[in-house]
């Protein structure tokens, strides 16, 4: 293996991949909590409960370090490591990202360019995605504010059977928004 430093001059030695979990002689606790398949909770010396491990050609793992005695689980580690990656994998994937769709309109907006971006935000919303719509003000069209509120009012009221209102029309800078989040299915 080759240990040189590098071009900037700090050596970095090889990199040692971290364990998530103090496994046999690494446990340091005098005494331990001892869990696992056919093995009945007790209390025992580490000396004891490695030994115990060792018997059955397991390892001891230390599963909950800040319990009081700490709690080790007599299993193989390769497997348990293995179980353990595949939980977080499905915990992963039945999260749901939220994906907020932005819907823009401006203080003076048509009633059929109105009705296409509401087509579009109930479809956004029926895919259960977040919908922000907000009016853009350019120049001096901010003193069309009440107008502006108006048609985000107007929008909510439109999108009521399938979105609900987060929060009233609030303007900041440019800006007014209006935040939809879609209606829990029945």
């Amino acid at each position: 293996m080759n240990l040189r430093p590098n071009p900037r001059g700090n050596f970095r030695g090889p990199r040692v991949k971290e364990e998530p979990y103090n496994i046999n002689e690494r446990i340091r606790a005098p005494k331990v909590r001892v869990v696992g398949d056919d093995i009945e909770s007790e209390v025992m010396e580490l000396a004891a409960a490695l030994a115990l491990a060792k018997s059955k050609t397991l390892d001891l793992v230390e599963i909950s370090p800040n319990a009081e005695p700490p709690v080790c689980k007599i299993v193989d580690y390769s497997k348990f490591k293995y179980e353990q990656k595949k939980k977080q994998k499905e915990l992963k994937a039945k999260t749901h990202k939220v994906i907020v769709k932005e819907i823009r309109f401006g203080p003076n907006t048509d009633d059929h360019d109105f009705d296409f971006k509401l087509k579009h935000a109930q479809s956004f919303l029926k895919e259960g995605n977040k919908v922000k719509a907000y009016v853009h003000f350019v120049g001096r069209q901010i003193v069309y504010k009440q107008q502006g509120e108006a048609l985000l009012l107007r929008f909510a009221q439109a999108l009521e059977e399938v979105g609900k209102v987060e929060d009233m029309p609030r303007l900041e800078g440019k800006r007014m928004y209006i935040f939809f989040s879609p209606k829990p299915k029945k």
